[in-house]
C-alpha cells in the first residue's frame, strides 16, 4: 500500500474499514455526557445537578419547557431529566420538540406515582424511561446510564446504516460506469466491424451511419422517449452487420437475383443476430435489427410478421433503410432523388411502410436533408 502524502487522502477500499473509521467518530459523540435536567422546582434541580455532577457529568438546568428548549437549541445534551408536572408545557408537551431539535436526545421522565398514565403517554411520545418520584439516587444514575447506553447505539446503528447507504451508493455508481465504459466497448468493437464491412463496399459506405441518423429523425418526429430514439439509432448502425458473411459476388452482382443468392442475401439477418446476440448491452435494439426486413403487410422476412407484431424500431428501420437504399448508387441502378424516392415509397405505404411512420419519415427527410417542403 502507498503511504499517501498531505495531497493525497486515504482511499478505502474496504467498506467496513469505513465503518470502523466512522464509527471512532461517532464514539466521540457518544461519549457526549451533559444532562440537562428540566424542573420548576429549584430545590430538586440543585439536588439533581449536585448528585449527578458529583458523578462525573456535566449539567445545565431549565426551569420551564420554554427553557429546555432553547438550551438544546444552543448546546448538545445527551440526556434529559424532565418533569412531567409543569406550569406551561407538559412533559408530555415538551418531548416532541425537543426530539425534533435532537433526534439522539435521550429522555428520561420524572413524575409522582399518581401521574403514570401521564408518563405512558411520555414514552409513546419519545422519552425512553420514566422515574417515579421521590427519586432514589442510585436509580437515578442507573437510569442515567441506561440513557446514556440507549443512545450511543442508537448512534452507532445510525452511523453503520448511513454508511453502508453511502457504501451501495458508491458501489452503484462504479457498477453502472462500468456497465457504461463495456457498452462502449461493446458498440466501438461492433461499429468497427460495420466500418471494415463497407469500407470494402462502394455502395454500402456509410450506409449504416445514414439510416441511423434517419432513423433518429423518423423516431424524434413520432415523439419516441429518448432511450428508445437512442436504442433505434444504434439499431440502424449495426442493422447490416450480417452482410459481412455474404459473398460480395452476390452483393454486386448487376442483375437480377437467384433464388438462391436471394435467400442468401436473406441470411444476413440471422447471421447478424448470431454476431451480436453476446452483446447483451444492446438490449432492446437486437429486436429492431431482427425486424429490419419486416413488411407492414406480413411479405418480409425473417419472420414474416404484420402489423404490430413489428417492433417499432423495426418499422423505423425499414423506413430508413429503404429511403437509404434507393437515394443510394447500386451495382444495377442509379440513385433516386429524395423527392422520387419519397414518391415511390408513397406507392408502398401500408405495404412494405406502416403509414404512420411514412408519414413520419417525410417529416423528417425535410428535416434531416432540407431538399423538400
Amino acid at each position: 500500500m502507498r503511504t499517501p502524502t498531505a495531497a493525497q487522502p486515504i482511499v478505502m477500499s474496504d467498506p467496513f474499514g469505513r465503518i470502523h473509521a466512522e464509527a471512532d467518530l461517532a464514539a466521540q459523540e457518544e461519549s457526549l455526557r451533559r444532562v440537562l435536567i428540566v424542573d420548576d422546582e429549584a430545590t430538586i434541580r440543585m439536588a439533581l445537578t449536585r448528585f449527578l455532577v458529583s458523578r462525573g457529568y456535566e449539567v445545565s438546568s431549565a426551569d420551564s419547557g420554554v427553557a429546555a428548549l432553547d438550551s438544546l437549541r444552543h448546546e448538545r445534551a445527551a440526556v434529559m431529566l424532565c418533569d412531567l408536572r409543569m406550569p406551561g408545557m407538559t412533559g408530555v408537551e415538551i418531548v416532541p420538540q425537543a426530539l425534533e431539535i435532537d433526534p439522539d436526545l435521550a429522555v428520561v421522565m420524572l413524575t409522582a406515582m399518581s401521574d403514570a398514565q401521564s408518563a405512558t403517554d411520555a414514552l409513546t411520545a419519545g422519552a425512553g424511561d420514566y422515574l417515579i418520584k421521590p427519586v432514589e439516587l442510585s436509580a437515578l444514575q442507573a437510569a442515567v446510564e441506561a440513557a446514556l447506553g440507549r443512545r450511543a447505539h442508537s448512534l452507532r446503528r445510525k452511523h453503520v446504516e448511513r454508511l453502508i447507504r453511502e457504501e451501495v451508493a458508491a458501489r452503484t455508481a462504479d457498477l453502472l460506469r462500468e456497465q457504461a465504459a463495456l457498452r462502449a466497448l461493446t458498440l466501438n468493437v461492433a461499429h468497427t466491424l460495420v466500418n471494415a464491412m463497407e469500407a470494402k463496399d462502394l455502395y454500402l459506405r456509410g450506409h449504416s451511419e445514414r439510416v441511423a441518423k434517419l432513423a433518429r429523425r423518423v423516431s424524434q418526429v413520432l415523439g419516441m422517449p429518448s432511450v428508445d430514439i437512442d436504442l433505434v439509432r444504434t439499431a440502424g448502425r449495426l442493422h447490416d452487420i450480417g452482410k459481412i458473411g455474404l459473398r460480395e459476388a452476390v452483393l454486386h452482382k448487376p442483375g437480377p437475383l437467384t433464388e438462391a443468392e436471394f435467400a442468401h442475401v436473406q441470411s444476413h439477418v440471422q447471421l447478424g443476430l448470431e454476431i451480436l446476440a453476446p452483446l447483451e448491452q444492446l438490449g432492446g435494439a437486437i429486436d429492431y435489427i431482427r425486424d429490419h426486413h419486416e413488411h407492414w403487410d406480413g411479405s418480409g422476412y425473417p419472420r414474416g410478421l404484420a402489423g404490430t407484431d413489428i417492433s417499432w424500431g423495426g418499422r423505423v428501420l425499414t423506413a430508413a433503410d429503404a429511403f437509404d437504399a434507393l437515394t443510394s448508387k447500386r451495382a444495377y441502378r442509379e440513385p433516386m432523388t429524395s423527392e422520387a424516392a419519397l414518391a415511390y415509397l408513397a406507392t408502398q405505404r401500408g405495404s412494405l411502410l406502416e403509414p404512420d411512420v411514412y408519414d413520419a419519415l417525410v417529416d423528417a427527410v425535410a428535416l434531416e436533408y432540407r431538399q423538400i417542403a
